[in-house]
């Protein structure tokens, strides 16, 4: 690699490595489902071995592409209901999301760990609309109050969900529903059988050990996110679109298919029960 910048990151943060991995691939084929330049640029210039790390799979790659898409759709759809809206984005990494939907209006705060704060200010300097601060996501109390009150929210939980123990995933659910009434938050999941793998150790390639997930859910156990709180008044399944190319449409189609109809990567919307008074 020439690139400049050489990453150290621990375990967890390093995933915002392999997200960023899969777009750029994905970005490369004439055929792309997920038009990401900034990714492409970014894999250009960090000093990484991408290729010998996390592997070369198109099909792994394409995966990422729906399930990034379907972020990407929820958040445009905001923003055209809401323009001046704001975006929050706990355990963004590396994420390029502003630079695909942003509407030029909307105000965005990405909330994540210091380190990954760190790397994702020097490789994606924040622009005036953009504030990048260093938290811990699941500490409400240290970043809920940088948000501005007179605006609509959206949350969004790309790659995070499953690397907290299930308690603290409950518990993130419902602060945000106490504090963001009338807001959203949309969220993945694994499956429980895939967390169960990473977990034993067994969710590897010859160069990448994915970490540990305690949290993971089955797409039939969606509607057990209400009982994170009472102000969760809707759930909501997110499915990848079809497209032009062959694989992209049979890709979602087999969701829909048992087994994998449940027991599949979810990405799912939960709103938040509007202000009283």
């Amino acid at each position: 690699m020439s690139g400049a910048e050489r990453p150290d990151l621990a375990a967890v943060p390093e995933t915002a490595l392999w997200t960023l991995w899969q777009r750029a691939v994905e970005a490369r084929r004439p055929d792309a489902l997920l038009h990401d330049p900034e990714a492409v640029d970014l894999v250009d210039r960090i000093d990484f071995p991408f290729a010998e790390r996390f592997g070369t799979s198109g099909w792994q790659a394409r995966l990422q592409a729906l399930r990034v898409g379907c972020f990407d759709r929820e958040v445009a759809d905001f923003l055209a209901r809401e323009p001046r809206g704001t975006v929050v984005c706990l355990g963004e990494g590396l994420e390029t999301q502003y630079w695909r939907v942003d509407n030029g209006r909307a105000r965005w705060l990405s909330v994540d760990l210091p380190e990954a704060v760190e790397l994702r200010e020097r490789l994606l300097p924040p622009g005036p609309r953009q504030r990048y601060l260093a938290a811990d996501a699941t500490d409400l109390a240290a970043w809920v109050g940088e948000v501005e009150r007179d605006r609509a929210v959206l949350i969004t939980a790309q790659g995070l969900l499953m690397y907290l123990p299930p308690p603290r995933v409950r518990a993130l659910v419902a602060g945000c529903a106490e504090r963001f009434p009338g807001g959203s938050l949309v969220l993945d999941a694994v499956p429980r059988w895939f967390a169960r793998l990473t977990r034993t150790g067994r969710m590897r390639t010859p160069g990448y050990q994915a970490p540990p997930m305690p949290w993971g859910m089955d797409a039939r156990e969606r509607d057990k996110l209400r009982t994170a709180s009472p102000l969760v008044t809707a759930v909501r399944d997110v499915r990848p679109t079809a497209d032009r190319s062959l694989a992209a449409t049979l890709l979602p189609l087999t969701l829909t298919v048992p087994p994998l109809s449940t027991h599949r990567p979810t990405v799912t919307v939960l709103d938040f029960a509007a202000p009283t008074g």
